[in-house]
């Protein structure tokens, strides 16, 4: 089975089938609405043949639905139903959680994205759990986000900056009993070393997740 994957960002939504050799992308934004998404992603892949779809969405998903509108993007992504307008089967999940499954290697994982926020995501011997730990306190009434993502490299500078993702990552880890750490988003590869027990996550992973969420964990 074919699958296509479909990585929505704030910047681009990219997306890729597992017999292509390269992603294909389009401009993404706050007027980007699900069915000017779902136009575009028809008319981009009219040549490729795919079965069924993963959508990775920024924001979180439970039970294959949107709980929320997005940040960054247009209105109307509640309630959408991307099956039919894809005309496929459509599985939705976080995108954090995309590509912290096409990361796993096994054992209990942590996922850390460290990009405009902090995208998180645990998985425990194949069981997905995205969660939303962005948001708790953390110092001086400011969030975890608020230190290691985005606003807090600016902030802080980026040797703050990085002291405070090696604190973050070991807090959580050692707090979800993780196995290890992959530490992904546009932001990662800033680091200059890595907390002990992590590894660098690759954004491609994200559509080997897509592809991993119809074969492997079905």
């Amino acid at each position: 089975m074919q699958v296509l994957a479909i990585d929505i960002g704030g910047t681009n939504v990219k997306f890729l089938t597992g017999n292509a050799t390269e992603p294909r992308r389009f401009p993404s934004g706050p007027t980007l609405t699900p069915q000017a998404m779902v136009e575009q992603i028809l008319a981009a892949t009219a040549d490729w043949h795919f079965d069924a779809v993963t959508i990775g969405y920024p924001g979180p998903v439970v039970y294959n639905k949107i709980l929320l509108e997005p940040k960054n993007l247009g209105r109307g992504w509640i309630g959408y139903d991307f099956a039919a307008a894809l005309g496929k089967p459509t599985k939705l999940i976080n995108d954090a959680a995309m590509q912290a499954l096409g990361s796993y290697e096994g054992g209990r994982m942590l996922f850390l994205g460290l990009g405009t926020g902090l995208g998180t995501t645990l998985i425990i011997d194949k069981v997905i759990a995205p969660m939303e730990l962005a948001h708790l306190p953390y110092r001086k009434g400011r969030t975890f986000e608020d230190y290691v993502g985005e606003r807090g490299l600016v902030k802080l500078g980026k040797k703050k900056w990085h002291r405070a993702v090696f604190d973050v990552t070991m807090r959580l880890k050692a707090a979800l009993v993780a196995d290890y750490v992959v530490l992904g988003g546009g932001n990662a590869k800033k680091l200059e070393e890595l907390p002990p027990g992590a590894r660098l996550g690759n954004n491609a992973n994200a559509f080997t997740g897509g592809f991993r969420l119809w074969h492997d964990y079905e």
